[in-house]
């Protein structure tokens, strides 16, 4: 990443990514965590012997990706990034509500 990306702060430019063309290429956030969430709960179900009922929600799929996230900043706090990142996916969370 370079460029015009890098002279604005990390929330106006999780903005462009979330309201840009991340929903161009992946569809409505809610939709497209909502299928995230199937599959991890499959995944999960699978695992367990199906001894778990489908906990994740499209939410909980966000937050977990703000978790990742925020891993990755341990190898480097300032990782810009992830930084942005982190802020698309926490304003993901009350997007699932639109």
């Amino acid at each position: 990443m370079g460029g015009a990306m890098e002279n604005v702060n990390v929330l106006e430019a999780a903005q462009d990514i979330i309201y840009g063309d991340r929903e161009k290429t992946y569809g409505k956030p809610s939709k497209n965590l909502d299928c995230i969430a199937d599959l991890w709960n499959t995944y999960l179900m699978s695992k367990f012997d199906g001894d778990l009922p489908k906990l994740l929600t499209n939410k909980d799929v966000a937050v977990m990706m703000v978790l990742l996230k925020t891993s990755r900043l341990a190898n480097d706090i300032g990782h810009r990034d992830s930084l942005i990142d982190i802020c698309g996916y926490a304003a993901l969370v009350e997007r699932c509500d639109e």
